[in-house]
């Protein structure tokens, strides 16, 4: 049994104040992460793009590295100081988030969309660790959802933002920057969003690394002493354990497809459909998505732990699948609306209930996996999250609408197209594993003070 064990959890008010640094964090992440949704005109007009074009600039160079990086990331979130990864992580995203606005060409903007993925792949492994280590485990799906509300806090201010510039610069001229240049207005968007992340860095050295708990030893480490925190022990854990881990990285990278595919092209949807300014877009999209999309975590959070006070041990599971029965109803719905008040009304429940399972999904993960292995395995969680989420979400929406319509005003069919699918994919998969997780998260509960089996 790790002393570790026997430590006590700090003082609660301090722990939350590393919820609320973290969510910072988060939320400068998504921030740059989503600020290229409400900039889809102006990036493929100056750059000559068509809508394909475009979602592979937002989601796959961002993906590529997040995903690969993700793994050895974990490992070392399961290793060394988690804060002092976060803090360089930080760094180099906001400092290559302000890159992307010297980008002249598809491949410059390309390239620098790869490097904000590979300094964002270093904050969710180390974060969700910390806070694992930070609460009780009864605790948890609370602190993990507040942070967890970073993608829709973030992503609010993002679709705010991008509204108030694409309206300050719709009759400005080019700017002129010292050393830099003419730069577009929609290039000076980055440089604004981008470098205020790295006074997120001096908030990061007010952070302590926790004392890490839930260490247990697991009955595959070899009579050489090879280390349990390794790749291979991480892979054959997930391996005996592959249904329950099948169905949590899956059903959740397929939630979060529907997501990424609503964030990228919802704006662009009012625009075409409903004659909308992009300002007027981002300012309404963005409002909801800052406000319900924040609730939706939140409140899936809460309703898991009540739900896993009663005793329902896949608790997080079961709220994820409502969850995604509403993404898919209103989902549907939302974008075939004929005038937009109705549009946005159906819009409302949409991203409450894709807000639902953000929180929910690290959290499952930690809930049956030991401490010396979250880092890997919420770096796996993430490999399938952006694989699909980053990766197809945005991405399949536009292949729909330039290859299925062939029509960008078709965008809206599309849509609703992609919320079907999507979202029935992701039920059928967590329903699939409901009882493998079920058993995996008794055997956790047993075996905190011995071994895995």
């Amino acid at each position: 049994m790790n002393s570790s064990a026997e430590a006590p959890y700090p003082n609660p008010k301090y722990a939350w104040y590393v919820v609320v640094v973290l969510f910072l964090a988060y939320t400068s992440s998504f921030i740059d992460r989503i600020i290229m949704s409400l900039l889809v005109e102006p990036i493929k007009r100056d750059l000559v793009l068509t809508d394909t074009q475009f979602s592979l600039l937002h989601g796959f160079a961002f993906a590529i590295f997040y995903t690969l990086m993700g793994l050895p990331l974990g490992r070392l979130a399961d290793r060394a100081n988690r804060r002092r990864i976060i803090s360089i992580g930080i760094f180099l995203w906001s400092l290559l988030t302000a890159v992307c606005g010297l980008a002249k060409t598809f491949t410059h903007l390309f390239i620098a969309r790869i490097g904000v993925g590979v300094g964002e792949a270093t904050l969710s492994p180390a974060a969700y660790s910390m806070i694992s280590d930070y609460f009780p485990k009864e605790k948890r799906s609370v602190p993990i959802s507040m942070y967890s509300m970073g993608v829709f806090f973030g992503g609010g201010i993002a679709f705010i933002l991008g509204g108030y510039v694409v309206h300050l610069a719709s009759g400005a001229a080019d700017f002129v920057l010292p050393v830099i240049g003419t730069i577009r207005p929609w290039q000076l968007t980055f440089f604004i969003v981008g470098l205020p992340g790295l006074l997120v860095v001096l908030l990061m050295t007010t952070i302590k690394e926790p004392v890490r708990r839930d260490v247990v030893s697991l009955t595959e480490r070899s009579d050489d002493g090879t280390d349990d925190r390794s790749i291979r022990a991480t892979l054959s854990f997930v391996r005996r354990n592959k249904r329950a881990y099948i169905s949590v990285f899956v059903g959740f990278a397929l939630l979060a497809t529907a997501s990424y595919g609503f964030f990228t092209w919802t704006p662009s949807f009012l625009i075409r459909t409903y004659g909308w300014e992009a300002s007027s877009a981002g300012y309404a999209f963005g409002l909801m998505v800052l406000s319900l999309g924040t609730g939706g975590t939140l409140l899936g959070g809460i309703l898991a732990d009540k739900a896993l006070a009663k005793g329902k041990l896949d608790a997080k599971l079961r709220v994820s699948i409502y969850a995604g029965a509403g993404t898919l109803i209103f989902g549907f719905m939302a974008p075939l609306m004929p005038t937009a008040p109705l549009a946005l009304l159906f819009l409302a429940p949409t991203i409450v209930s894709i807000g639902i399972p953000v929180g929910l999904a690290p959290a499952a993960c930690n809930f049956i996996t030991p401490n010396q292995l979250r880092g890997q395995v919420i770096a796996l969680y993430l490999f399938a999250v952006n694989l699909l989420g980053l990766g197809v979400g945005p991405t399949a929406v536009a292949v729909i609408t330039d290859y299925g319509f062939g029509d960008p005003a078709k965008v809206r069919y599309s849509l609703a197209i992609f919320a079907i699918v999507i979202s029935s994919l992701a039920i059928l998969s967590l329903v699939w594993g409901l009882g493998a997780y079920r058993t995996r998260a008794r055997a956790m509960q047993s075996s905190v003070e011995g071994d895995l089996k």
